[in-house]
C-alpha cells in the first residue's frame, strides 16, 4: 500500500507508521495512540451542545473544528471526546487529531477519503469500525468546509 501524497507530513509519518509494521502490531500502534487523545478543554466538556456526535461509529463519539487565527494565518483545532472504553475509537480520533490539528483547511481539506485505509487496518478491525474512521474525517471535513469560525 502507498501514502497518498496528498498527505500533511505528520499524517503521512503517521500511516507511514502503521505500514511499516507487521498487521498484527497495527492494531496495538492504534490502541498506543488511544491512550494520547487528549482530553477537552473545559469550555467545551462543560457544554456538550458545543460538540457533534458521529453517529457511523460504534462507540459515543463527539467532535467539533474551531478556526485559531496565528502570525502564519488561520489554523484549525480538533477536538474529539471518546470514552476511555472505546479504545478503537480513541485511537482513530487521536491519529486524526496528531495529523490534522493546527492545519489550514485547505490541507485538511484536500486529505484522501481513503487516508483510513492506509492505515492498514482492515483486516485488523471490522468494517464498521473502519466506517466509523471514514466518517470522523468526513465530519471534520465537512465541519472545515462549512467555514468554521473562532470561538466566541
Amino acid at each position: 500500500m502507498t501514502i497518498s501524497p496528498v498527505l500533511p507530513p505528520t499524517l503521512a509519518e503517521i500511516v507511514s507508521d502503521f505500514q511499516e509494521l507487521e498487521e498484527r502490531d497495527r492494531l496495538t500502534l492504534l490502541l498506543e495512540f488511544s491512550r494520547t487523545l487528549p482530553a477537552l478543554p473545559e469550555r467545551l466538556s462543560n457544554h456538550p451542545e458545543l460538540l457533534e456526535q458521529v453517529l457511523e461509529c460504534q462507540s459515543p463519539l463527539f467532535l467539533t473544528v474551531e478556526a485559531e487565527k496565528t502570525d502564519d494565518g488561520e489554523v484549525m483545532r480538533l477536538f474529539f471526546q471518546a470514552p476511555p472504553e472505546a479504545p478503537t475509537t480513541r485511537g482513530f480520533a487521536s491519529v486524526l487529531f496528531e495529523g490534522l490539528d493546527g492545519l489550514t483547511a485547505e490541507e485538511i481539506l484536500a486529505v484522501p477519503d481513503d487516508m483510513p485505509e492506509q492505515l492498514g487496518l482492515t483486516r485488523a478491525i471490522s468494517p464498521l469500525r473502519m466506517r466509523g474512521m471514514s466518517a470522523m474525517l468526513g465530519r471534520v471535513k465537512r465541519k472545515v468546509a462549512s467555514g468554521v469560525r473562532p470561538p466566541a
